[in-house]
């Protein structure tokens, strides 16, 4: 079973978006910010981040690169939620793992549709 860490500050988008991963047979953790992720991640040491990229205390573009920055974590992938306006630059994802921005609005749909495209991706290069 592939595990998923979901970071966002706002609940209805962490509950829909768990409610449909866990439908799919995905285990799931929430996180409400960025610190309280980061802390997730080293502990539970996930299959994928999800994350926003406009969060409190840490954003999703922060903790993305901290991760990266950490050789045990650095090849961890990530999906970044934006919001409209909210652009990364490449020298920015550079930095990072994020492997797929999706901009909001979104479905949770298209969600899971990146995640299997992520999780499909990292597993194939896992058996390489």
């Amino acid at each position: 079973m592939f595990s998923v860490i979901i970071a966002d500050d706002e609940h209805p988008v962490r509950l829909i978006l768990a409610a449909k991963l866990r439908e799919d047979g995905f285990s799931v953790q929430e996180c409400r910010d960025g610190d309280e992720a980061y802390d997730a991640v080293l502990q539970s040491r996930p299959d994928l981040l999800i994350t926003d990229f406009q969060m409190p205390t840490v954003s999703g573009l922060v903790l993305a690169t901290r991760l990266k920055a950490n050789p045990q974590t650095a090849s961890m992938p990530v999906l970044m939620l934006t919001a409209r306006g909210h652009a990364i630059t490449p020298d920015e994802l550079a930095q990072t793992n994020i492997r797929s921005v999706l901009p909001k609005p979104f479905s949770a749909k298209q969600v899971l549709e990146r995640v299997r495209s992520i999780v499909g991706s990292s597993e194939a290069s896992r058996a390489a």
